[in-house]
């Protein structure tokens, strides 16, 4: 299978730009997927972060199952400050506010003894496509900061307003390198790289075979797959979904796409690829 590679340099220049604003941010709030948190970790934002304080988030909780909260509580072992939400639903509005003046008192008694009464700043980072702007959205109660559904609609800095806070955009972000391929898979499936650069049949296989591992129920009752090496269960997808061509063969790349945008969009019921042993070897630095 293709290694996967991913460093383009429009991210090499994200990262500069995140040092350079950093200085700005009284604490970091880095936005991994709850489908798959520990493949969308970025270790480099961690060590950008420095002796600020972090709030880890795991977005799109919505879309997971109650393995997260398996790696949640893995990674608050690991001294990592962590919650989850659904940057999609109002309701986890407040709790992550408090998460958030819960990470920052100090910084706050600090600000408060100066008699300064400027906003706490968050810089809000994470590998693309894991909802950082929705997030932004949703704590500033408005359309203020640009989403999309695909890696790299974030390009520039963005400064928005949030009650008490001032929260920096960014633009995704991810490692420079990833020795860990199934992690970097996992990642092409939630859409964190750019899909012109993924060798699409091969990911749908891999993703196959990590359901069917994992989830059998979900590919049973969305395509009637009874199981069988990833081809042949790409075979039935395509066979239920009649992505037939002319003469009866199978229309593969009809059956990749739409496996992989059911699982994106959650149509494959809620589903969280990691394990919490999965931080045993996280992505590298």
């Amino acid at each position: 299978m293709k290694q996967i590679q991913w460093y383009p340099g429009h991210m090499a220049k994200a990262v500069r730009m995140m040092q350079d604003n950093l200085k700005l941010c009284d604490a970091v709030l880095i936005v991994l997927d709850a489908r798959a948190p520990v493949s969308s970790y970025n270790p480099k934002l961690t060590e950008l972060a420095g002796n600020k304080p972090i709030l880890f988030l795991l977005n799109k909780s919505d879309l997971a199952d109650g393995k997260t909260d398996g790696v949640l509580a893995a990674m608050r072992e690991r001294g990592m400050k962590a919650i989850k939400c659904a940057a999609t639903s109002p309701a986890s509005s407040r709790a992550l506010l408090v998460a958030m003046q819960e990470v920052t008192v100090e910084r706050s008694a600090r600000l408060a003894e100066k008699g300064s009464a400027r906003p706490l700043r968050f810089m809000v980072a994470g590998i693309p496509n894991t909802g950082k702007s929705t997030l932004i959205n949703l704590l500033s109660g408005g359309k203020k900061a640009q989403t999309g559904d695909k890696a790299g609609v974030t390009r520039s800095k963005q400064w928005v307003k949030c009650g008490a806070f001032e929260l920096l955009d960014t633009p995704g972000s991810m490692p420079p390198s990833c020795e860990n391929q199934i992690l970097a898979r996992r990642l092409a499936c939630l859409g964190s790289i750019n899909d012109d650069i993924l060798e699409f049949d091969e990911i749908a296989l891999f993703l196959l075979g990590e359901l069917w591992q994992k989830y059998p129920e979900a590919l049973k009752e969305r395509y009637g797959i009874t199981g069988g090496e990833p081809l042949a269960m790409l075979e039935q997808v395509c066979t239920r979904r009649g992505f037939l061509l002319r003469g009866g063969e199978y229309d593969y790349e009809r059956g990749e796409r739409a496996l992989i945008d059911d699982f994106r969009k959650g149509k494959l019921g809620r589903i969280c690829l990691d394990e919490p042993t999965d931080w045993s070897n996280p992505p590298s630095e």
